[in-house]
């Protein structure tokens, strides 16, 4: 398929980014690596938030479809093979998630299918899929403020669960017989859930990154005994294992820094090679959360790289910075200092 308008060329980025970056597409891969469903509101859905994906999409259904059947058309001529996957809800009673609000079992099954490279064996496609259809973690809130739960009227707790839009008590949530494991130790984290028959992820929703931020476990505690002595008999091998992860993911970042710079000086030939490398290594600081480590920067995506260069001009080449700490808001500032991000485009975009 060869893409000819705007909304057949983002369908198609994003699902080439996906099926590089992951060994499969589906139809949400495609809609969230354009944007049209955010990722946030995605957790919304999964988490039994939203009655049906349609409900927290940023578009209409029916441009949801248009996207769909430009997807199906790129998927044809790909040669992919389908996986049906299943999609449940990360609550109590595990129902099955609805993505369209009339639930057609035509578009509902176009949605749940997943496509795989033909060159996979049936084996993997099989591991794939049931990795793929695994239900998704319980997630336990930190209690912000004071909260009645909808189920006993009981007001004193510092957790709660969160079930057709109300607030649960542990107790309700039949959740209260666990015990807390904090985040802060990988191995003891993940042989404790291993251990567990039951689990949820505890968050707490961080105001002004606006988004929930994992604080630890619930487990049974005697998966938490079980996982402590576990990482006490081979706590000198893990610590020789993080070593060698530690320097291979420093050749990694090296190789991703080198080949960033590269691209930026292909796109923009007049950028000097050391400014560069500059901001290549700024952009892809791991944990950073800028432009060059999200996927579409990994990929070395034309878009992303022109957002990380765009960044760097913003704040060394204009004086949007004084600008923000004088008081002007965010988005002005950004409107006053388009004009001079576009020059200083237009010059490295010439060869030097």
């Amino acid at each position: 398929m060869q893409p000819t308008t705007k909304l057949e060329r983002r369908v198609v980025n994003a699902a080439e980014q996906a099926l590089a970056r992951q060994r499969y597409v589906s139809p949400l891969d495609v809609l969230t690596g354009m944007g049209w469903v955010p990722p946030g509101s995605v957790t919304d859905w999964r988490q039994g938030r939203a009655p049906h994906l349609e409900a927290v999409a940023a578009v209409r259904p029916d441009r949801l479809a248009d996207a769909l059947e430009v997807f199906h058309r790129w998927v044809a001529g790909r040669g992919l093979r389908a996986s049906a996957v299943d999609y449940v809800a990360a609550t109590r009673d595990r129902r099955p998630l609805q993505f369209t609000a009339e639930g057609g079992d035509a578009l509902e099954a176009a949605y749940r299918t997943h496509w795989t490279p033909a060159d996979l064996t049936e084996q993997q496609r099989e591991r794939m899929t049931a990795r793929q259809s695994k239900a998704p973690d319980l997630v336990v809130l930190i209690a912000l403020r004071d909260f009645t739960c909808a189920s006993c009227g009981q007001t004193e707790a510092d957790m709660l669960m969160m079930e057709e839009g109300a607030p649960i008590c542990l107790a309700c949530a039949d959740l209260d017989h666990l015990v807390f494991l904090p985040a802060g130790d990988a191995a003891l984290t993940r042989r404790a859930k291993q251990a567990s028959r039951l689990s949820a992820v505890v968050v707490r929703f961080n105001k002004s990154r606006k988004r929930n931020e994992r604080q630890g476990l619930l487990v049974e505690r005697a998966a938490v005994e079980l996982a402590e002595q576990q990482c006490l008999s081979d706590e000198d091998a893990r610590a020789r294992r993080r070593e060698r992860d530690r320097e291979r993911r420093e050749v990694a970042d090296e190789t991703f820094q080198h080949d960033l710079a590269e691209r930026i000086v292909r796109l923009f030939p007049g950028c000097p090679p050391e400014r560069a490398a500059v901001i290549s290594a700024h952009t892809g600081v791991r944990g950073s959360g800028r432009v060059g480590r999200s996927a579409a920067g990994r990929a070395l995506d034309p878009d992303a790289v022109t957002r990380a260069v765009v960044a760097t001009i913003r704040h060394e080449e204009t004086p949007y910075d004084e600008m923000l700490m004088s008081g002007v808001p965010r988005d002005e500032a950004r409107a006053r200092i388009r004009d001079d991000i576009d020059r200083f485009l237009s010059r490295w975009r010439r060869p030097a």
